[in-house]
């Protein structure tokens, strides 16, 4: 019966020690882990700063979009990514009108035109590879005038768009580059001119869009 008794408390023991070294070896082990990931995360979270091939629409004669537009964006981990995004521009003609009446020359134009202020805030996500998807909601705050330059009223706009593109890098990874194709959605506008709403009544809340949007990572 005593020596059961030792036996007992003997392997107690040492299953005590067993438990106490796995569970010492298991934190260092996911202290190690949780390090090196740290460390490997680290070179993805740099922030970026960009813009849009669609700037070269400023050399145009007809609907001259005056367009400004600033990125600015931190990726989060290697997949996620925050854009903050700044937009200025001026348009004349409905935003829903089909890519078919524009390259004929026979799309529909405003007794006048719009100058939208658009902060906006997005998020991509890369699936494989450069392959992402995107979200932008753009806050466009919209300042109406007619055709002599005279302001008719102030509206806004909620864009959101969405996005499928591929990631292009250069030069050790400091420049991309980022066709896409999507769709915006105006889902929320606000005291449009009735002159305005004239002209875009027909058109849809929606517009396919083409992306190119390029950058430098820093």
């Amino acid at each position: 019966m005593l020596n059961n008794t030792l036996n007992y408390n003997f392997m107690k023991k040492h299953i005590k020690i067993c438990l106490l070294f796995l569970f010492i070896t298991n934190t260092l082990s996911s202290t190690t882990l949780f390090a090196q990931a740290l460390e490997q995360d680290s070179t993805y979270k740099k922030w970026f700063v960009g813009s849009t091939l669609y700037l070269l629409g400023n050399f145009t004669e007809k609907h001259n979009p005056e367009y400004i537009q600033i990125n600015f964006g931190y990726r989060i981990t290697p997949k996620d990514v925050v854009h903050f995004r700044f937009k200025k521009s001026v348009y004349d003609w409905p935003l829903g009108t089909p890519w078919g009446k524009i390259f004929d020359g026979t799309e529909d134009s405003y007794p006048g035109k719009a100058r939208i202020l658009a902060p906006t805030i997005g998020y991509q996500r890369f699936w494989w590879k450069g392959a992402y998807t995107s979200v932008f909601a753009l806050n466009a705050f919209e300042k109406y005038m007619d055709k002599n330059g005279n302001k008719i009223g102030n509206g806004y706009t909620l864009y959101l768009d969405f996005y499928l593109g591929y990631q292009f890098k250069f030069f050790k990874k400091r420049l991309f580059f980022e066709p896409a194709i999507g769709v915006s959605y105006w889902p929320i506008r606000t005291n449009v001119p009735e002159s305005f709403k004239a002209v875009e009544q027909k058109y849809p809340i929606h517009f396919i869009q083409p992306g190119f949007d390029f950058g430098f990572n820093f």
